[in-house]
């Protein structure tokens, strides 16, 4: 293929997972970019339902039509204590993966400048002029590049910043008893045995015999298949579930890390979602996360002398981030009584707005108060003195 049969575009997305769909989705509804080619690439046809969103919020927003499910309230628990959390002014929201995939497509196949091809990308080069990108079957140049696809070398080849995995098995049940609290999810459950690491249970109830029971781990090291479906089969029996029928499964892991993936971004390609440090390293959660960087990007990409490598702006959170996560990674054990004291008597609504990232430097030592002294300032000392030599 000569350089005048490829094509070329003003914008290429590489991977098109939640960071690239909703971007993608702001530029139509921004109305600032009709006049710009865009070439959305993946493997994935993203015609299956392939996993499940959660995120909270305070006010409706351009995705409310496509939430399955909503919780006002949710239960913390571990072995010693329970508790309800009421969570206005904030909702638990749901989106299942198809829903989200099908009222994106909808709305850019109309779009007759965007291009979407069920391709694999195979070579990524910058040059000068133009970014050249190459799949199993064509050749493609453009202005900008967007990439979502994770490498995760970057991050687990390295050692100065830790990497940890929330992974997870869930099963979508439907029990012949009606068992369930249709309007509580539970965000974490303790109870489970620890055995050394963070581990709990998830759960979203949708109605009172239909639930999502997803044991979820925050830690280093992946389990066989068969340890986290007998963990969910033990949880289940414990809740006084022994007839139910798995309607679905979903299997995946998220990676924990504050590591610098911005620095990766250049001149022209910029790296978002995973790829790009989009998801909170602290708690794994992507949709909110993604949806207010995505929001960001629309904005930053009006902006006349364009760099990519500008984007990127670190906060103290990312800093607070990393301290967790040095704590987690050196002793795992931890995380139930971290995740547990700042749950018992904790403002829900204040840790919202802190895992948001638009608490007050005041309402984060609210929040950081709460939880057990010792581990984080032993964890302050060795970011401030060793990982900055």
């Amino acid at each position: 293929m000569n350089s005048s049969q490829i094509k070329h575009f003003d914008y290429i997305f590489t991977g098109t997972g939640l960071a690239s769909l909703m971007t993608v989705y702001k530029m139509v509804l921004s109305g600032k970019f009709s006049d710009k080619s865009i070439l959305l690439l993946d493997k994935d046809s993203k015609k299956t339902n392939d996993r499940t969103w959660s995120f909270w919020e305070k006010e409706q927003s351009i995705w409310n039509s496509i939430i399955s499910k909503k919780w006002d309230s949710a239960l913390f628990a571990n072995e010693n204590f329970k508790r309800d959390l009421e969570l206005k002014p904030y909702s638990y929201n749901k989106i299942n993966g198809l829903d989200f995939y099908n009222f994106v497509f909808e709305k850019i196949s109309n779009q007759p400048n965007i291009t979407f091809l069920n391709e694999k990308v195979t070579d990524i080069n910058e040059l000068e002029t133009h970014v050249f990108v190459g799949t199993e079957e064509n050749r493609y140049t453009c202005n900008y590049l967007f990439n979502s696809i994770y490498t995760k070398a970057f991050a687990e080849s390295q050692t100065k910043y830790p990497v940890l995995q929330q992974h997870f098995l869930g099963w979508f049940v439907k029990t012949e008893i009606e068992i369930f609290n249709p309007e509580q999810a539970t965000f974490m459950d303790f109870s489970v045995e620890q055995k050394g690491n963070t581990r709990f249970m998830y759960v979203l109830p949708t109605s009172k015999s239909e639930a999502l029971v997803e044991y979820t781990l925050f830690s280093e090291k992946f389990l066989s298949k068969e340890e986290y479906e007998n963990e969910i089969q033990l949880y289940l029996e414990k809740l006084g579930i022994n007839q139910f029928e798995i309607i679905e499964k979903e299997q995946g892991s998220i990676p924990m890390t504050s590591y610098p993936f911005w620095k990766k971004n250049t001149k022209k390609v910029l790296n978002i979602g995973t790829a790009g440090g989009w998801t909170k390293a602290s708690t794994g959660y992507t949709f909110r996360n993604s949806d207010k960087k995505s929001s960001q990007l629309i904005e930053f990409l009006q902006n006349e002398s364009l760099k990519m490598k500008d984007f990127h702006k670190r906060s103290r959170f990312w800093f607070y981030d990393l301290l967790l996560l040095d704590i987690l990674y050196r002793n795992n054990e931890l995380g139930c009584s971290i995740f547990s004291s700042l749950f018992k008597k904790g403002n829900p609504a204040l840790i919202f707005k802190f895992l948001d990232e638009e608490t007050s430097l005041i309402e984060d030592f609210k929040v950081i108060l709460k939880c057990p002294k010792i581990p984080f300032i032993k964890s302050l000392f060795r970011v401030i003195f060793f990982r900055n030599k």
